[in-house]
């Protein structure tokens, strides 16, 4: 551990190792906690710190997070800094706004597959299901699907996989993007996402970067969600899902933990943390925190009908920063679960298995309603 640091840890188990330090920072009083991962890191997690960290755009700065160690998140609007971050994401929001999401969903709807008669893996089911929604809302279902799947294949592999350099994949990714391009500069008449970036500076890193971070985010949200309402069918109704969508976003994540550089010394409550640390705060744990939330590991969408406390609902960041596909994701979630039939659980893993992003172990086996025998247990 002295050679390593918390290293090994952070590969092997990262959840346990963070929770432990959460809780001894709650003895301590305190509510940050040190990590040695090479360099100096510090989680913290409470509301206090997820804002100013989010807020405070020249101190905690996205040039040299851990975005930049995985080709996929490394560039575009995600490592762009103040003041420069400001203008270009004021370009791109747009595109990706409430209103234009509304347009693209019916395309979405389309798209979707219809859920099998016989049992399934709701994970596996839920991963094609997204390709085909982001293909639709990208491409208008134009793009090479087989293409698209061997792109975002090693994203759902363990870490280091996703750090590993892949430029015959993206040079294939990329010629594919401009292909699409060309076509829509052309022909006209396209009304999709890569229609709008293609206007943009950088439009198509944009859409490279932002597709790779939409893909296994919303995958693993919608599989947790197919689960929790097998589980629990009495919420499987139009007016429950998005309080249902709240609910396995508080309790898994997909964007788990956050990074940042610290640009300057900065003294967090008596605690020195020096310039060049690397800072993270933790959806997972500050949505998983006693002290903000009653009965915190239960899964109750109920919950969701007062507002959260301020600062400790984080699964699209918050702030300047907050996630781009943030109405996308929900959009294609909450268009998918409108068209769900009743399903009942047949059996799965459903633990927590962190990498890039935060998903079921699976596989998560479901069936429809209706057609399950008493047989069935």
């Amino acid at each position: 551990m002295r050679t390593f640091g918390h290293l090994p840890e952070w590969g092997r188990a990262p959840l346990p190792l963070i929770e432990a330090g959460a809780e001894a920072a709650r003895r301590a009083g305190g509510d940050v906690f040190r990590l040695r991962l090479g360099l100096p890191a510090v989680v913290g997690f409470s509301p206090a710190w997820n804002r100013r960290l989010l807020s405070d755009l020249d101190t905690f700065v996205s040039a040299g997070s851990f975005s930049r160690v995985v080709p996929y998140l490394s560039g575009g609007v995600i490592l762009s800094d103040a003041p420069e971050h400001a203008g270009r994401r004021g370009g791109l929001n747009p595109g990706f706004g409430r209103r234009a999401v509304l347009a693209l969903q019916e395309r979405v709807r389309r798209a979707v597959p219809a859920v099998p008669e016989g049992p399934f893996d709701a994970l596996a089911w839920a991963d094609g299901a997204v390709l085909r929604a982001l293909n639709a809302a990208y491409f208008s279902g134009e793009a090479d699907e087989r293409l698209l799947h061997a792109f975002l294949a090693p994203l759902r592999r363990p870490f280091p996989v996703p750090a590993v350099p892949r430029p015959l994949l993206f040079r294939r990714m990329d010629g594919e993007l401009r292909r699409l391009m060309d076509l829509r500069a052309r022909e006209g008449g396209r009304d999709d996402l890569l229609a709008y970036l293609a206007g943009v500076p950088d439009g198509l890193l944009e859409a490279r970067v932002s597709l790779a971070a939409a893909h296994d985010t919303t995958t693993h949200a919608l599989a947790y969600a197919l689960w929790q309402l097998a589980l629990h069918p009495e919420w499987h109704r139009p007016e429950g899902h998005p309080w249902v969508l709240k609910e396995v976003l508080r309790l898994w994540p997909p964007g788990w933990m956050g990074s940042r550089r610290l640009a300057r010394d900065v003294d967090w409550q008596g605690v020195a943390l020096p310039r060049g640390a690397v800072a993270l705060y933790s959806p997972y744990l500050t949505g998983r925190d006693a002290a903000l939330w009653p009965d915190p590991l239960a899964f109750r969408p109920d919950r969701w009908a007062a507002p959260p406390p301020a600062w400790a609902y984080l699964p699209f960041g918050g702030g300047e920063r907050t996630c781009l596909g943030l109405h996308l994701a929900q959009s294609i979630i909450l268009t998918v679960l409108a068209d769900l039939p009743p399903l009942r659980a047949h059996w799965g893993d459903a633990r927590a298995r962190p990498g890039i992003t935060l998903g079921p172990a699976g596989p998560l086996v479901v069936q429809r309603r209706a057609q399950v025998s008493t047989a069935v247990p």
